[in-house]
């Protein structure tokens, strides 16, 4: 086993160990992967503000999140076919996140069912909901999320269509893997991700096979998800969908400062300010840069999470500084749990948590709730006159 010292440790492993397609899956963007590639690069043009000679001991990164106490400001994001990158990924995920004092959110298009997450875990989790236009499914899952205890709605706004994403359609992305030859061929290189799912009978999207009219199959599967998303999405529905949760309800997919207000306005108890990992709208602008003016539209007035391009514990902290209230991480714990599986998540936590602790002392701080512009150096035209 190589010293795992970061997350990029992580990713390589996670390479060597997983099936091409679902690697490719978690490592994609959408068109020229643009926004893809912004989203971690323009972390990198923020630079910290070191301070030293100032107490840097007894240092909290402990937070909330609607409500909740968190061990720190950070969540794992929802993400598709979790449980195909390591078998019965998303209940491991979900028992690492529990264990480590962070939320966990279960995608619509995972593997393992919410009744799955519900029965392997003691404490509620998130539940992210993708609105298809069968308004039946839409309410039954939603009733699903609230007998299983789900504690938020995750709510994803930026996928009524789907981006082009290349490397999933060349590599004939499905849940079970098609047993074409090229399949058959680079799985039988990954011999600890077959037998794992050997000892599973989880290969396919549990929240949707046998609570979805017509779907029974792959083939049927596929067909409905490629028709079900459903284009119309509007307030109205979001109100609809809103009253029929009746609980926590955090907005994701939110990139503009209109959106953001119209969003608090509402009365989302949060919102992602998120372009969908660089997955959707290639060329719209990363989250990390847009964060500011969303910042100035609506802080104070809902709680303000960013997600996509964090891969470190800096990250998370410039962040926060920038004014966010918390970070989701979806790729960073994924490249842990198909390197690893569970154990792996909890290592990925444990980067980003030793990175964020340590660089919070550096600057001169001893709690996360302290950080601000004060701590970080911000190139001149950083948000540009985009935003």
């Amino acid at each position: 086993m190589p010293v795992i010292t970061c997350i990029e440790d992580l990713k390589r492993l996670h390479a060597r160990r997983v099936p091409r397609m679902f690697y490719d899956y978690a490592e994609s963007g959408s068109y020229t992967e643009q926004t893809f590639r912004e989203n971690v690069s323009d972390f990198s043009q923020i630079r910290l503000r070191q301070r030293v000679a100032v107490d840097m001991s007894d240092r909290n990164l402990s937070a909330s999140m609607l409500g909740e106490a968190v061990s720190m400001p950070v969540a794992l994001a929802p993400v598709g076919f979790t449980g195909m990158q390591s078998a019965d990924g998303e209940i491991k995920a979900a028992r690492a996140a529990e264990a480590f004092g962070v939320p966990f959110t279960l995608s619509t298009m995972s593997i393992c069912s919410i009744e799955d997450v519900a029965a392997h875990t003691t404490k509620p989790f998130w539940f992210q909901l993708y609105v298809m236009r069968d308004e039946e499914f839409v309410d039954n899952i939603i009733d699903r999320a609230k007998r299983a205890g789900c504690s938020a709605l995750v709510l994803t706004l930026d996928l009524q269509i789907l981006g082009q994403r290349h490397k999933d359609l060349k590599n004939g992305l499905s849940a079970p893997p098609r047993l074409t030859l090229p399949n058959i061929l680079n799985m039988a290189t990954k011999p600890r991700w077959c037998l794992g799912m050997l000892g599973t009978k989880r290969h396919t999207f549990g929240n949707i096979v046998g609570h979805a009219k017509g779907v029974g199959d792959l083939a049927s599967l596929s067909s409905w998800t490629n028709e079900q998303f459903d284009p119309k999405l509007d307030w109205t529905k979001i109100a609809r969908i809103r009253d029929r949760w009746g609980g926590k309800l955090v907005l994701k997919g939110v990139l503009d400062a209109e959106d953001a207000r119209r969003a608090a306005d509402f009365g989302a108890d949060a919102i992602v300010v998120s372009n969908h990992g660089g997955r959707q709208l290639d060329g719209a602008l990363s989250s990390i840069r847009i964060l500011p003016s969303i910042v100035r539209a609506v802080k104070g007035q809902t709680g303000i999470w960013i997600d996509s391009g964090i891969r470190t514990g800096q990250d998370v902290l410039k962040a926060l500084a920038l004014g966010a209230d918390a970070a989701m991480i979806g790729r960073s714990y994924i490249y842990g749990l198909g390197a690893m599986g569970e154990a792996g998540v909890t290592r990925a936590l444990d980067i980003i948590r030793k990175e964020l602790d340590v660089t919070l002392a550096l600057c001169g701080e001893r709690d996360v709730k302290n950080l601000g512009a004060h701590n970080l150096l911000v190139p001149r035209g950083f948000e540009g006159d985009w935003a």
